[in-house]
């Protein structure tokens, strides 16, 4: 690795599994002292030992997004362990295929559980993140995990899909207003991906992922590997011009659907 992270400290959201755990592995093996943050508990502290094990600089903090004080603690124990937040990763999310439904069909219960990871839970971990980058007074960055479904009305999961498209205006909105303190905001939208607990939870996973393959022009479904160099990248000094954007990362799925 060319270690364009060194001295650099990030905290990752959801980062026990998926997205969030490939991205802690390759932000650690460019040099990052990385926070691995999420539930449930074993998979944070289970990323984070193998982290450290293979000579990266990390530490597991289970936290649940939706409390607020779990995530400002979160952050402060961050700072407290490395001395300095750099990166905010918000990637804890929740898909529930088997209850999310067309609007009239949907219960106010399943609207607000998966608003409240997707959604909430993303602003609690900006605003404690952005409240300690503007202290530190050094710049930053900040990347959210949306999805390809707040950029199409296709999937029947309208709570998911519209919490997703909140989160690609979040990161607008940080771009616009934090940018002058040195601190870039982008949104990551995943295509369809292999090995993803939302798969194992959708009611029809073979005819899903053929329904995905009839689509896809590169012929195959991504992997969380295939996410994290982009977020890893976007954490880099040499993306030092790209904010404020939403960066499509479906293998072409979206052009074709």
């Amino acid at each position: 690795m060319s270690g364009k992270l060194k001295n650099k400290v990030a905290i990752i959201t959801g980062a026990g599994s998926g997205i969030g755990a490939a991205t802690a592995r390759l932000m650690a093996a460019e040099g990052a002292s990385v926070a691995v943050t999420g539930v449930p508990e074993d998979g944070v502290i289970s990323v984070a030992a193998e982290i450290t094990t293979t000579g990266g600089s990390a530490i597991a903090i289970p936290t649940d997004v939706t409390d607020p004080q779990q995530v400002e603690s979160a952050v402060a124990h961050t700072v407290e362990s490395f001395g300095q937040l750099d990166i905010l990763v918000a990637n804890a999310g929740i898909q529930m295929h088997h209850e999310d439904r067309v609007l009239h069909q949907l219960s106010e219960d399943v609207w607000d559980r998966t608003h409240d990871v997707n959604y909430k839970g993303q602003y609690f971990s900006c605003k404690y993140g952005l409240a300690q980058m503007v202290k530190q007074d050094v710049g930053g960055v900040v990347i959210l995990i949306a999805s390809i479904t707040a950029l199409s009305g296709m999937s029947p999961n309208v709570s998911y899909s519209s919490s997703k498209a909140g989160v690609v205006n979040l990161a607008r909105h940080i771009a616009v207003h934090y940018g002058p303190k040195g601190i870039r905001a982008n949104s990551i939208s995943p295509g369809p991906l292999e090995r993803t607990p939302d798969f194992d939870n959708h009611p029809d996973p073979v005819g899903r992922k053929k329904d995905y393959l009839d689509k896809m022009p590169v012929g195959r479904l991504g992997t969380a590997e295939d996410i994290a160099p982009f977020i890893t990248f976007l954490s880099t000094d040499d993306a030092s011009y790209a904010s404020g954007a939403n960066f499509v990362i479906d293998g072409g799925w979206t052009i074709i659907s």
